[in-house]
């Protein structure tokens, strides 16, 4: 009986070619141990540092002196009840009104947030599930690679000279809702590009008619980005200038109220001071309250 004998093959000698860091890796790694935290720090500390010497200067007795101090309240007092008083020979103005240009910026606040809560709930679910997006979507995105100054003059130009239409209250809603929605429109995509259709689907199997499909099944998962598309409506809308330039008729709305204030001879920093400080609280808390509200009671709707 003969038998035959096999020899394994040798093993394999695998030799893996060593790949070279990009240079900005090789620069990030040879940096000191906490130099990426420090250039964190350094970049918060530049972008809050303004707001909150702005802040502390709004209580300060001689806030043009640019160094605080002789605390007191009485620019907020003259904000409020538009009493001002010409103090020590300062030339400090006696017409700084803010109600009628606070409410109208308020107003068109709240239509510029409804119309992109509108807007973004027509075009949003339906976006994602377009083939051929991409003209689209630049189309809907465009505003935001266009300066304000262009636009606002593009606007003023086709509206005013082309087609002699007056200007109002409405060319400057329909500008701040041309400014806000390309935002709004991004921050519903994030969402509706996760939603499942097959819930819709599956509702309509189901016997669930159109509305109830839209109000019990869209609505709850698309709340975050309907949220967010009221949010960035408001605050776009109540903080823009650049369009309210142009598409105005005799109209003031707050930040151009303050931007007129802000170059006129019988200055008027110190209310400026305090109501940028005002309008910088309530935005922070809307803030909060809008994350509060779009994503405060997911924990609850899982139970």
């Amino acid at each position: 009986m003969t038998m035959t004998t096999t020899t394994a093959p040798a093993a394999e000698t695998v030799t893996y070619a060593r790949v070279r860091p990009p240079f900005w890796r090789r620069l990030v790694d040879g940096l000191p141990r906490g130099t990426g935290l420090f250039f964190g720090y350094a970049v918060l500390f530049v972008l809050y540092l303004p707001i909150v010497w702005l802040m502390i200067l709004s209580i300060s007795g001689e806030p043009l002196t640019g160094i605080p101090g002789d605390w007191t309240l009485t620019w907020y007092e003259d904000v409020i009840y538009a009493d001002i008083a010409q103090r020590d020979g300062e030339a400090y103005g006696s017409n700084f009104r803010v109600g009628d240009p606070l409410l109208l910026s308020i107003g068109l606040a709240f239509a510029t947030s409804a119309a992109c809560v509108i807007g973004v709930l027509i075009v949003g679910p339906v976006l994602p599930r377009v083939k051929r997006r991409g003209p689209l979507l630049i189309g809907f995105l465009m505003p935001l690679m266009v300066p304000g100054i262009v636009a606002g003059v593009g606007l003023f130009m086709w509206y005013r000279l082309v087609i002699h239409v007056k200007m109002g209250v409405w060319s400057l809603a329909l500008a701040h809702f041309v400014w806000a929605f390309p935002f709004a429109l991004l921050a519903m995509l994030v969402v509706a590009s996760r939603f499942d259709t097959r819930l819709m689907e599956a509702a309509e199997d189901l016997g669930a008619s159109r509305w109830q499909r839209f109000w019990q099944i869209e609505v709850p998962i698309l709340k975050p980005g309907i949220f967010a598309a009221g949010f960035f409506g408001f605050l776009l809308s109540f903080n823009e200038l650049p369009f309210s330039i142009f598409m105005r008729a005799g109209q003031d709305t707050l930040p151009l109220y303050l931007w007129i204030q802000s170059g006129a001879h019988n200055t008027t920093v110190p209310l400026i001071y305090a109501m940028s400080t005002l309008v910088t609280i309530v935005s922070i808390g809307l803030t909060f309250l809008a994350i509060k509200l779009a994503f405060g009671g997911g924990r609850h709707d899982t139970q």
